[in-house]
């Protein structure tokens, strides 16, 4: 059962974060789930607490929106500076 709210938890936060940061149109379902678990373990070790594990409420969806958002902020920051150096 855990894998199932894992995904779906994820696949949550990833849209919302994907459309807080304007992304949502460069990402599909699979994506958005792997931005929302791989945001829930960065917010989760950031705030060290709320993390996914501990079940679906408020304060672990905002955990993991949170580690979200600042996973796309560094991807798009990555990719804004190899463009710029590529030129």
């Amino acid at each position: 059962m855990g894998i199932i709210i894992w995904l779906i938890m994820g696949g949550l936060v990833g849209w919302v974060a994907s459309l807080i940061m304007g992304t949502n149109g460069q990402q599909g379902i699979i994506l958005n789930v792997v931005v929302g678990i791989v945001g829930a373990l960065i917010g989760g070790w950031l705030i060290g607490a709320g993390s996914i594990n501990e079940g679906i409420t408020v304060m672990s969806f905002v955990v993991s929106l949170i580690g979200a958002v600042i996973l796309l902020a560094i991807v798009i920051l990555i990719q804004r500076l190899q463009h710029r150096s590529s030129r």
